[in-house]
């Protein structure tokens, strides 16, 4: 009998120390792997960073960089999430005010989003390892084809105007649309069949980028050389165009070269409202008898209707991955793409919020001024708590993306008990506007959407007010204004 309890009392001892050796052998390859994905991802970095700076033309190296920068942007995303996951169980203070299971806690919005990448459930499931080994495979295998694409971009001229290291200068950047970008030069670049009048559609949703994604594509230089006159139209739509004189007359020149010996003109047609089919095939017929031999056409909208118009394939903006978001929120609030030069616990704090920004570049940019402004966990914790009882308020009331509906905005300033409720503005409206023009002084009284959302005003603004969202700092310099009104307490009288 003793035999057999002694014989069954070491199996049990035999299997917990094999199960504790297992695990502290896979915990050590985590390490491991995490610490190989982190030289991978530096080694990849500065191709991908060489690559941006010159001149490449041909469209098999540009996909092939840009596929490069997507699992870069995955892999550094991993990088991040595997750290955070590491701080998270190790700071109560951060767990308790950040990471609380919560309707918008990430690991439940990672399991709904898990059918469009399993970046997320590779970090909070239970095939972590696997996962990092794949991306991992991934990246040995590009980095093992890399020097035969290094030569190759040594052949390209360099861009003069690219800022050395620009990702410390992603405010003055257009992040991201690199192959659309390419895309929509090639087709400027290319000759029609039989000289037809070429037109390229571009949509997505509202403040996207297409303005900025358009204007940057005909600041190349390529295109400038190409069209001895480039054209800017920007309207609700083109009713009220009964010629080609009217039309040019409501038309914004944005680059003129007499000296050409070409007359290839560009017309870029922004409607920001819907399109008018009877209204467009008037205009079009009568482009394509006055237009020049070579001249194109953009046409943009938020509208899908103008996808019928083109002769080309459209470019569909659509909002940027949660891994290439990330990538470009922790670029504006720690200039930085590295997580070693990261504190861990705002790196946690900060890919929470980043999650609760859903994709809002105006967003990124507010929130970011506020981080950068007071580095401090418990101030960050504060504008995670404040952004996600926003997304909850405005979820309640217009639906999973209220972009065209009024939004209520919480400020996260500091205020006395029972005085909740003057924290709230709400939105009516909004729009864009370009640089002061035609010596047309701009407004400098308005309020900052960072003064309105850390609630820093010197008076509290009475009646309906406007408020400067952000003001771009890359073409077409636009300003993002919102028309806000205060909310009074209910328990209050007017």
């Amino acid at each position: 009998m003793e035999v057999l309890i002694s014989a069954f009392l070491a199996d049990i001892v035999g299997r917990a120390i094999s199960v504790l050796v297992d695990k502290c052998r896979k915990q050590r390859t985590g390490e491991e792997d995490l610490q190989r994905l982190h030289q991978l991802l530096l080694r990849i970095s500065a191709v991908v960073e060489e690559a941006k700076g010159r001149c490449v033309s041909n469209r098999g190296m540009i996909h092939q960089v840009s596929m490069m920068r997507e699992q870069m942007i995955r892999g550094y995303y991993l990088l991040d999430s595997s750290k955070c996951t590491e701080n998270k169980n190790d700071d109560d203070e951060v767990s308790r005010s950040s990471f609380a299971q919560s309707e918008f806690n990430p690991a439940k919005r990672f399991r709904r989003l898990s059918s469009n990448t399993h970046i997320a459930s590779m970090v909070i499931g239970r095939d972590k390892n696997k996962e990092l080994e794949r991306v991992i495979l991934v990246l040995e295998n590009m980095v093992a084809d890399m020097k035969e694409l290094a030569i190759f971009l040594m052949s390209y001229p360099r861009m003069y105007r690219q800022p050395y290291g620009s990702y410390l200068f992603v405010d003055n950047c257009m992040f991201g649309r690199q192959m659309e970008r390419e895309q929509a030069i090639s087709f400027l670049l290319q000759a029609e069949p039989n000289g037809n009048l070429g037109v390229l559609p571009i949509i997505g949703p509202g403040l996207i980028g297409k303005s900025t994604f358009v204007e940057h594509v005909c600041d190349d230089e390529r295109v400038r050389n190409y069209y001895s006159l480039i054209l800017f139209y920007r309207k609700e739509d083109l009713k009220d165009e009964s010629s080609v004189t009217t039309f040019i007359d409501n038309c914004v020149i944005k680059h003129q070269n007499i000296a050409s010996g070409e007359e290839r003109s560009l017309v870029v047609i922004e409607l920001l409202g819907d399109v008018d089919e009877g209204g467009w095939k008037r205009m079009f017929h009568t482009f394509e008898r006055f237009m020049t031999h070579g001249s194109k056409i953009i046409i943009t909208s938020r509208s899908e209707k103008v996808v019928s118009l083109g002769t080309t394939k459209a470019i569909e903006l659509n909002y940027l991955s949660k891994e290439a978001y990330w990538y470009f929120f922790k670029m504006l609030v720690f200039g930085s793409t590295d997580p070693e030069n990261q504190p861990p616990k705002l790196t946690s704090i900060a890919m929470e919020l980043a999650l609760e920004m859903r994709g809002s570049f105006l967003f990124a940019h507010v929130a970011a001024a506020l981080l950068r402004a007071n580095p401090s966990a418990r101030f960050w914790c504060r504008v995670l708590r404040h952004a996600r009882e926003h997304m909850r308020k405005n979820t309640l009331l217009f639906g999973e993306c209220p972009d065209n509906e009024s939004r209520f905005v919480c400020c996260i300033a500091e205020t006395q008990p029972g005085s909740e409720d003057s924290k709230l503005f709400r939105i009516h409206h909004s729009y864009q506007k370009g640089p002061a023009a035609n010596g047309e002084v701009p407004r400098m009284d308005l309020l900052s959407g960072m003064d309105l959302v850390s609630g820093t005003w010197s008076a509290i603004p009475q009646g309906k007010f406007e408020v400067l969202c952000w003001r771009s700092l890359i073409p077409p310099y636009l300003s993002y204004v919102f028309g806000c009104e205060f909310v009074r307490p209910k328990n209050t009288r007017a």
